[in-house]
């Protein structure tokens, strides 16, 4: 299985920093943005840059879309549903599937609407991509934790590894990768979270007591559900992700504070959301999620 086409489902951040690798190394048009016809119509002359330097980029309604080798989803979560539909026509039955997007709930919602034969489990790590209008600016293209549940999505996996290679994109195949997603999770449920409650950067989560405090509490909460799901969270987790923390830029913004501060919608749902729900199902206390997942949804209200 040797991947030629690629389709990118969202153009924020990720997905222009991953078209923008691929397009280097694939044929041109053989990388391409698909969107609905609105959106399509509304953008297709846009001129896109990343780093100063003017792209080439493919952008394609959904309504003329084929099926193609690999899609990769990278909206938001407030989108995916929707992007979930925009992929229909470039599903076929050999189509692999991962998702860059934060939290643990994007491959279900993948998995129920197209299967699992070519899914593969994703967690984006360390890129400090900012999109900005039709200009993107990166230092650090990060990592990519790739990993598989089952043997029948072993050719995917091996499909990918090979044109990550070709382009140049950091990755490693991680064994475990249901603890590598709700470890992710367990970071940003506690940082993203709070700086956005407390109207505060990297540094003032720690500096305020009261906000190193909730979330530590909210981080807790999170390793409590995740044992209750099976997945093998620990104290050592939670001291990895605090040391991780500690050695952020302290002036530094988390993207949910960006959120906020540009008054869109947050992706609280993916974190306090998913942590009050299971919680719930499996009779566990979540109060400091619940509470953040209350104030959040309060302050998106006013925008």
């Amino acid at each position: 299985m040797q991947i030629k086409t690629v389709a990118i489902v969202g153009m924020g951040a990720l997905g222009m920093l991953y078209g923008e690798q691929l397009n280097r190394v694939l044929p041109p048009g053989a990388v391409r943005f698909v969107m609905d016809e609105e959106r399509f119509l509304r953008h297709q002359n846009d001129k896109y840059e990343v780093n100063g330097v003017e792209q080439s980029f493919t952008l394609q309604s959904s309504a003329t879309a084929e099926p193609v080798d690999l899609v990769i989803v990278a909206t938001k979560f407030s989108g995916l549903q929707e992007a979930l539909t925009e992929m229909q026509g470039l599903v076929g039955p050999k189509t692999i599937m991962f998702s860059v997007l934060n939290g643990i709930s994007s491959e279900e919602y993948i998995k129920e609407r197209y299967g699992d034969d070519n899914l593969l489990y994703c967690v984006a790590l360390g890129m400090d991509a900012v999109r900005e209008g039709t200009s993107l600016t990166y230092q650090h293209k990060g990592i990519l934790k790739l990993g598989m549940l089952a043997k029948k999505q072993r050719p995917a996996l091996a499909a990918v590894m090979a044109l990550l290679e070709k382009a140049g994109i950091q990755y490693v195949i991680e064994e475990d990768i249901l603890h590598a997603l709700w470890a992710k999770l367990l970071l940003n449920v506690g940082i993203n979270q709070t700086c956005m409650v407390y109207a505060t950067n990297y540094g003032g989560a720690f500096t305020n007591e009261k906000a190193r405090k909730d979330m530590f509490a909210a981080m807790h909460e999170v390793i409590d559900v995740a044992q209750k799901e099976g997945i093998s969270l620990t104290e050592a987790d939670f001291e990895g992700c605090v040391q991780v923390l500690r050695g952020l830029s302290p002036e530094g913004l988390p993207s949910m504070r960006q959120d906020a501060l540009a008054k869109r919608r947050s992706e609280v749902e993916l974190f306090a959301g998913t942590i009050v729900r299971l919680g719930a199902k499996h009779a566990v206390p979540t109060p400091v999620n619940q509470r953040y997942y209350d104030i959040i949804k309060a302050m998106e209200a006013q925008y």
